[in-house]
């Protein structure tokens, strides 16, 4: 198995991970299925901020960043997404793609990563703890999906100290 930035190639794979998700699930609130051109352009316009997990030619499961919210105050802190195949789940591939993403973020100087986790998604939940995040919120009822509410639990990890922090004035794009 290989961890590498995710290709318009991966698009197929990608979409196919994400709309069983969707479709299956209640670990995103999201309703509409991704064809793999939506996945195409997203994985062109992130870069490196998009990484598969791949093995034999099947990709098995991804993590990307985006941002957390508007405005340049929150430049420096990123939510992230990531999914795996059914089959893929319990191999430790979570945990390789999540210590990727975090390389990359820290590579862009990014600080806290933000977990947007589906109250219904317990084991996701129990991941996150387990790779250092910590629960600062939950959101009770702001998602509807299957025909019951579901609550939003957020998760975050500080990836560097206070002293790492870039000054209030610098310019950041992403």
């Amino acid at each position: 198995m290989i961890v590498r930035q995710a290709t318009a190639a991966d698009a197929e794979g990608i979409a196919q991970i994400t709309n069983q998700i969707i479709r299956d699930t209640l670990f995103t609130f999201t309703t509409q299925e991704k064809s793999p051109e939506l996945v195409a352009a997203e994985i062109a316009r992130k870069g490196a901020r998009f990484q598969v997990a791949e093995e034999d030619g099947e990709i098995l499961g991804f993590a990307s960043l985006g941002a957390f919210r508007a405005g340049p105050g929150y430049s420096w802190t990123c939510e992230h997404t990531i999914y795996l195949a059914q089959g893929a789940r319990g191999r430790g591939l979570g945990r390789t793609l999540i210590a990727t993403i975090e390389d990359v973020a820290r590579a862009e100087g990014i600080h806290v990563l933000v977990a947007g986790i589906s109250a219904a998604n317990a084991a996701a939940m129990a991941f996150h703890a387990a790779m250092g995040f910590g629960e600062v919120g939950r959101l009770p009822q702001v998602g509807r999906k299957a025909g019951q509410w579901l609550d939003l639990v957020l998760m975050q990890k500080i990836l560097a100290d206070e002293t790492d922090a870039a000054p209030d004035s610098a310019a950041r794009t992403g």
